[in-house]
Formats: structure tokens, sequence, C-alpha cells
């Protein structure tokens, strides 16, 4: 029988940064927004209700906006891995779905977006 895994949602996280491949992409920072999905067992954190029983998403969020808003990656499939890999620095994760949206990439959508899912 395998454990089921509970869920830690960071949600519509709006940064800035350089990201795209086309010339005019890489001189003025644009929008990404990015949700992330972090699977682990928080059935220790449920019962002692301390935070060192958990996923630290604040530090975690912290990592990301350090990691990403100074970043100038061509790929959001990049920016995805460099957030999952961020994600895995907590000993708790075990998965992690990582959606990286970039509004106003296509002329008439509303964004281009992309979903990665890791395990260790």
């Amino acid at each position: 029988m395998s454990k089921s895994l509970d869920k830690i949602y960071i949600r519509d996280l709006l940064l800035r940064c350089i990201i795209g491949i086309f010339p005019e992409e890489r001189t003025k920072k644009q929008d990404v927004v990015i949700n992330v999905v972090m699977y682990a067992d928080l059935t220790k954190a449920g019962q002692t209700d301390s935070i060192d029983d958990t996923v630290d998403y604040k530090r975690i969020t912290k990592a990301i906006l350090a990691a990403i808003e100074p970043s100038s990656y061509n790929l959001i499939e990049k920016m995805a891995q460099v957030v999952a890999d961020i994600c895995f620095t907590d000993p708790l994760v075990e998965k992690v779905e990582v959606t990286i949206d970039k509004p106003g990439a296509l002329r008439f959508a509303k964004a281009s977006a992309v979903t990665i899912y890791r395990e260790r």
C-alpha cells in the first residue's frame, strides 16, 4: 500500500524577469505567473502544529523570487525546472508540479504556459 501525499500550493506568484528567445524579449522584463504544487506527507505537522514538521513555503517562495527575478532564461521550461529544484531543497517534498504562465506571449491567447512534474 502506497502512502498518500498531501499538497501545499503556492498560487499565482507574479514576477517580472527577462524571458524569451526573441531579441525584443531580451531587453525588457516581462510578467510570469508561477503556480507550484508540492506533494509531501503532512501528517506529523497536523499532529504537532510545528513549522519544523512541514514544508516551509515562505522560505521556498523567497528562494523562487531570488532565483527568478534577476534571471534571463530563454525558455519557461528551464524556469520551471529551476523552480522544481528549489522545491526539492525541502527534504519533505517528494513530488512537485510547476506551471509557468507567460501572459501576453501569444497575440490572441491569455498566456502561453508549461507544466512540469518531477519526483525525487
